[in-house]
């Protein structure tokens, strides 16, 4: 029994070993980086033959490279297995040069795991055609048929079935089961992986990260994920789910569900472990796989929260992927501490290319699949609406303060005056609000703050006569839709940065500035991605302290976000930046709120 007791200790330190060898390493000598491939078979070969991983005859020649994947292999595109093989046979060439492959799980490879295959293309389903048996598709057809009700038109339900369930269907179902040629070899794939101080994750870093740390948060996701496939296929395989069962509807199937006098522990088993995991887990969308918050929530609400999980995970950047870069160029987010590696791999949907980061000692780069010179990652754009071909902020002010005006109009309904303003290539839309008095540009002051902050809700502000009145020109997007209309409709529950946050964020600078003029009208939406943005602020930055009477009882939270950017905001920072539009008594009061909120917030 010791022995036994013994060999299974080895096994267990064996297997934490190899683990380690997948997710954290040190001192490699070149890492090569890429994201979000969708099937985009031959844009991935092209970009690994131009960076040296892969040679004319598509074998291994990277060397002692390390090829990290950033997860999302699968979907949309035509050659996902392809990939797949490609990328398996690779692993062992690798090891062999002396180098390695890192596959992590993106939210693709989740979502074909687990059922939820709304973003599998035909061309995906073709290609496991000829795994697919006739006995394989027809007992399937007979259990969905005895799920239709009475009276059953067979060859009318074929016909239903056939097109709703295309030829190898049912053989991809299978070969991402737990058991299957595929979902065996991603289940034993990590979540983020640290090489070298830079962590690699498919999504971004949740604060979740920052409480499990590096080895409980891929320990706990490879657990929650293994066991959570297994049910589902321990429970088709009794034909309580079915493969062709969606994702979203196994838990009110399994609620439905009576169990049999003689149900299996393991059928029992699997029904508590579908209702256990069925939201709550690492692998649903507030997890690694699917976090966009660092890419999409400003730095006042999300940076404190990357480095909390940097910290925790001995990591000093984060590459991400997931979510496709503006530009669908490489990007990076707060002086580095975040590179965006999603170009859009899959050119005929996202419009992008394929592009590979490369890092060695103390460089890094990025190469084009065309074979174009490197470039460094480029600063990920401020981008408060969208502006005509993703203009940047300085571009911007200086079209609103040099344009031509070419109308001005008046809408009594929301008594806003509207410019239009030209350069001869770009056209864009206005607010004209008028200087509230004498040195006072209350959206100036907003818009400056905001920067200083990085809020990233205020559109670009500067100040300009229109028709001879002293004010400011605020830029105003075209596609937007205020907060009543949003309410009123339900959308923007998907937001890229989670609503609350910035509902939060929203709070804090208006208790900062004494904003008493909030309303919806004046919370604005880029619909793309559901980013607020907040205008008009004629009846901010009051002499007054404490909070405008309609947040008195508002529940703000007051994150280290916020006491980091109020701790660097000084009095002369404030004089030096706000002085021209906001008078010394206005001055003073806002940096007494801004003590009052860092006192309150600790």
């Amino acid at each position: 029994m010791l022995r036994l007791m013994t060999f299974a200790a080895l096994a267990v330190i064996a297997a934490a070993a190899a683990h380690a060898n997948d997710w954290r390493v040190d001192d490699a000598e070149r890492v090569v980086a890429i994201s979000d491939i969708h099937g985009a078979y031959g844009a991935m070969v092209s970009t690994l033959q131009n960076v040296g991983i892969l040679g004319d005859e598509l074998a291994w020649v990277g060397g002692t490279s390390r090829l990290v994947v950033v997860g999302d292999i699968l979907d949309r595109g035509p050659r996902s297995r392809d990939v797949m093989d490609l990328l398996m046979r690779l692993e062992g060439e690798a090891q062999a040069a002396g180098g390695f492959v890192h596959v992590l799980i993106g939210n693709h490879e989740s979502m074909n795991m687990t059922g939820d295959l709304r973003y599998v293309s035909k061309a995906e389903y073709a290609a496991f055609a000829p795994d697919e048996t006739a006995e394989q598709r027809e007992r399937w057809f007979q259990a969905w048929v005895r799920r239709q009700p009475s009276p059953r038109n067979t060859p009318e339900l074929r016909k239903r079935f056939d097109g709703k369930f295309p030829p190898g269907f049912f053989a991809l179902r299978a070969a991402f089961g737990p058991d299957g040629q595929y979902g065996a070899w991603l289940l034993d794939k990590p979540a983020i992986a640290v090489i070298d101080g830079t962590a690699f994750v498919h999504g971004g870093l949740p604060p979740v990260v920052a409480e499990l740390g590096l080895d409980g948060l891929n320990s706990k996701l490879q657990s929650q994920l293994r066991a959570y496939v297994g049910a589902i296929y321990t429970l088709m395989e009794a034909e309580i789910l079915l493969p062709v069962d969606d994702q979203y509807d196994y838990l009110p199937i399994v609620e439905r569900h009576m169990p049999r006098l003689d149900e299996s522990r393991e059928v029992l088993a699997a029904i508590d472990t579908i209702r256990q995991l069925d939201e709550g887990s690492l692998v649903a969308t507030g997890g690694p796989l699917w976090y966009r918050s660092n890419v999409a929530c400003s730095g006042i609400i999300e940076l404190h929260r990357i480095e909390d999980a940097l910290e925790a995970i001995g990591a000093e950047r984060v590459v991400v992927g997931h979510t496709p870069t503006p530009g669908r160029k490489v990007l990076q987010r707060f002086g580095g501490r975040l590179v965006e590696i999603d170009t859009g791999m899959l050119n005929f949907y996202y419009n992008g290319s394929g592009n590979a980061l490369v890092l060695t000692d103390d460089d890094i780069d990025v190469h084009n699949q065309s074979g174009a010179a490197p470039y460094d990652p480029i600063p990920h754009p401020r981008s408060v609406g969208e502006r005509p071909h993703d203009m940047p902020p300085e571009e911007l002010a200086t079209l609103l303060r040099t344009g031509e005006v070419l109308s001005r109009t008046s809408d009594r309904e929301t008594g806003r005056t509207v410019v239009e303003i030209g350069d001869g290539d770009h056209i864009i839309r206005a607010l004209f609000n008028r200087r509230q008095g004498k040195g006072f540009y209350p959206d100036i002051a907003a818009y400056r703050l905001d920067r200083l902050l990085s809020l990233d809700m205020v559109p670009v502000t500067v100040r300009r006569e229109v028709n001879g009145r002293d004010g400011s020109v605020q830029f105003y997007p075209r596609k937007i839709m205020d907060e009543g209309e949003r309410a009123a409709e339900g959308r923007g529950y998907s937001a890229q940065c989670p609503l609350p946050d910035q509902y939060n964020a929203m709070y804090l600078f208006d208790v900062l500035v004494f904003n008493e003029g909030r309303s919806m009208q004046r919370m604005l939406y880029d619909t793309r991605r559901w980013a607020l943005m907040l205008v008009e602020h004629n009846r901010a930055f009051s002499t007054r302290k404490g909070r405008p009477r309609h947040l008195e009882g508002a529940p703000i939270e007051f994150t280290d976000g916020w006491r980091d950017a109020l701790s660097a905001l000084g009095d002369d920072v404030l004089r030096e930046q706000l002085g021209d539009v906001l008078n010394e008594r206005r001055i003073r009061a806002l940096a007494e709120r801004r003590d009052e909120l860092l006192a309150a917030g600790g």
